[in-house]
């Protein structure tokens, strides 16, 4: 038992950054927040741990708490809109973020078209955002990568836990598998759809979703881990011989972890070889007025990784590789009588070099290399375009798995830290990210509307680079600590649409965008308390995000969708007592960017918009208010552990846009922008028990 509670540390600490503390307790891992000296400390730039007992202590909406919405609470970090959980860093948009759990990417990972994440957070044990220079191991999120790591089964015993609230239930349990592995396993289902069967003009709708997690752990030997991770989700609504929609999650990995201690032949090595599968889908489908219509998509992953880790003295370098297959439809169709399908299929292998450097007592670095080939593979249609008008000129076919081009990019990546003393640091980075699989939506949120396509003849590898300068700063008792950072990011092969072009006009989708280039740039400020009854930070981001594509508002710069000028994130948390916890967030975000007609005119008695400028206006600012209390008791010995939650979202009732649309008076004379707004006051309760 012993043993295997030290293999499961070594899983923990190979997967996570090195500016993160770890304590192991008997049963289990358990991953605490960054210390105020290892945030000033830390070679790693840009990178914001993410705290799951944190998390489950803030107010959430309908009383879900949630690891993507807690992340947009921080600087540098944005949420698309209130109905998402959906986070944009950096001036990048959400399609632009690597997620990953553990080690297997996920896409659209959303409840309830989005409203709140899939993720269980009684399953997981922690989360990294990489915002700044990630290390090389991580690939494929242009603007940053979030990474989600499982939480292995007790082994002193069986546990579980159940807990209800106004939308879901969930329940969990873990314990031993023998005295050489763990194990454990979570659900969650939503029951809105209990009332709709006790009548019968609706029982035969649908309105649904589930997640389930799992991970066992088995010592295969003294220096042997097996591994076994999983993760699926699922959404479906519909209405009878109307509408459905419905979109999945699968990642699900096995791992062999293997570690070599110290002898007077080798260095400590650590290694971890891991097979992966990733499978997201999605299906919608109307049928109004006799047209029936009917989309759908996936993309498709399967692979192997492995990474070495050799502890060198004070240095750490880390060697690894990727290779995967990826399989994306980028959509298929059925309007009435017409069907169409475009699906693509390649292959991708990527190499790695990684080391942590102590260089001096005052001076660490972080240094990195990736190389990536992505190579487009046969079996499917192929064409060229006309430059100017996105018209396919020829089309050309060669056989399944016959690679037809390929894309090679090279990611350096470096961060440097210097401690001017043992209360003040700076540091710098430069770090480039690539990514080849590219979404267009036809909003600026993402939903499971959403296309992907990948790099191809056509569609380059997306490249950003970004420079980043940082002071960091605590107090002597590490009381409070403060971070300023500033950035820059420019990003080559951008994809918008054409003008005129949307989401749904062709199949081929090289055909409605364009390629160009992207800026983003800006500053962060955090300011943390960390000890006492009351904690928390105070976060603002000042940023502005770029485009310029030719063919696109005259070739000029434009405002990017996900510009906004200010943002600021206030939370506290304050504990009363030993039973009573108290915590508030408050949050504003400037107006986001869009597209308003300029004027309009008149074809045969309809009135037609004209658009002079894109995302040229303004929607008023967002800002609301939460609070929450939670009680808790221990029964039975302390064996039971009792808590009911209660929160409000949006204390002051603030009916913030969600949409803005544009109707003419009945003459046409005048034109008027309507602001739609999805959330008043929402009060929660839940009551949780573990034992």
């Amino acid at each position: 038992m012993i043993a295997l509670n030290c293999l499961l540390a070594l899983s923990v600490l190979t997967a996570l950054p090195p500016d993160t503390i770890r304590t192991r307790q008997l049963d289990e891992v358990v991953v605490v927040r960054n210390s105020s000296t290892l945030r000033l400390q830390s070679a790693t730039m840009g990178a914001e741990q993410v705290s799951i007992k944190e998390i489950e202590t803030m107010p959430a909406l309908l009383g879900e708490h949630d690891v993507l919405r807690s992340i947009q609470l921080l600087p540098g970090v944005k949420h698309e809109s209130e109905a998402s959980s959906g986070f944009q860093v950096r001036g990048g948009t959400s399609a632009q973020n690597a997620i990953l759990y553990d080690h297997v990417p996920v896409y659209n990972v959303g409840h309830l078209a989005g409203l709140f994440s899939a993720f269980n957070n009684d399953a997981l044990s922690g989360a990294t955002l990489y915002k700044g220079c990630p290390p090389a191991q991580y690939g494929e999120g242009s603007s940053s990568v979030f990474s989600i790591s499982s939480r292995p089964g007790a082994t002193d015993g069986w546990h579980g836990s159940a807990s209800i609230g106004l939308l879901s239930a969930k329940a969990l349990a873990e314990g031993p598998l023998g005295s050489k592995g763990s194990f454990l396993a979570s659900v969650r289902r939503s029951y809105a759809d209990v009332p709709l069967k006790l009548f019968d003009d609706f029982k035969e709708n649908t309105l649904y979703f589930y997640d389930a997690n799992a991970r066992m752990d088995y010592l295969l030997s003294p220096n042997n881990l097996l591994r076994l991770s999983f993760f699926g989700s699922r959404d479906r609504t519909a209405l009878k011989d109307i509408t459905s929609m419905e979109w999945s999650n699968l990642a699900t990995s096995i791992s062999w972890q293997h570690h070599s201690p110290l002898t007077s032949h080798h260095l400590p090595l650590a290694t971890e070889t891991t097979l992966l599968l990733s499978n997201y889908q999605t299906h919608n489908a109307i049928d109004l007025l006799g047209m029936n219509q009917s989309i759908s998509g996936h993309i498709r992953q399967w692979g192997l990784r492995h990474n070495f880790s050799w502890q060198i003295g004070r240095h750490t370098l880390d060697v690894g590789g990727l290779s995967k297959v990826v399989d994306v439809k980028t959509a298929e169709w059925q309007v009435v009588n017409d069907h169409q399908r475009e699906q693509r299929r390649a292959w991708s292998n990527a190499l790695w070099v990684g080391m942590q450097l102590k260089l001096s007592p005052v001076l660490s670095a972080q240094a990195g290399l990736r190389f990536e080939a992505f190579s487009s593979l046969g079996g499917t249609y192929y064409y060229e375009t006309d430059a100017a008008t996105g018209d396919i000129i020829w089309y050309y076919r060669t056989r399944r798995y016959h690679i037809v081009n390929t894309h090679f990019t090279l990611d350096p990546r470096l961060s440097i830290a210097w401690q001017l003393s043992s209360q003040l640091s700076v540091k710098g980075s430069y770090a480039r990210n690539s990514q080849n699989i590219h979404a267009l939506r036809g909003q600026n949120t993402s939903t499971p509307f959403d296309r992907y396509m990948l790099s191809s003849n056509l569609v380059q590898p997306q490249r950003s680079d970004q420079l980043s300068l940082g002071l960091y700063a605590m107090t002597a008792q590490q009381d409070f600590d403060l971070s300023l950072e500033g950035y820059y990011r420019y990003i080559d092969h951008i994809l918008d649409y054409r003008d005129g072009k949307s989401f749904g006009s062709a199949i081929e989708m090289e055909r409605l965008v364009l390629a160009g280039q992207g800026r983003c740039y800006g500053g962060e400020l955090m300011v943390r308390k960390n000890t006492g009854q009351l904690t928390g930070w105070i976060a603002y981001t000042l940023s502005w995000a770029e485009n310029k594509i030719d063919g696109i508002n005259g070739g000029r710069y434009y405002t990017a969708n996900m510009d906004r000028r200010h943002d600021i994130d206030i939370v506290a948390l304050y504990r009363l007592s030993s039973a009573w916890s108290l915590s508030t967030l408050w949050m504003y975000n400037s107006g986001q960017a869009f597209t308003a007609p300029s004027g309009k005119y008149e074809i045969i008695d309809n009135y037609i918009y004209y658009y002079a400028e894109r995302n040229g206006y303004r929607a008023p600012a967002y800002h609301r208010l939460d609070v929450s209390a939670s009680w808790t008791k221990t029964i039975a010995d302390g064996r039971i552990t009792r808590e009911w939650q209660f929160g409000i979202y949006n204390l002051y009732n603030r009916y913030n846009p969600f949409l803005i649309s544009f109707e003419d008076s009945e003459h046409g004379a005048r034109t008027k922008a309507i602001g739609y707004s999805l959330f008043g006051i929402v009060p929660s309760v839940s009551v949780n028990i573990k034992f």
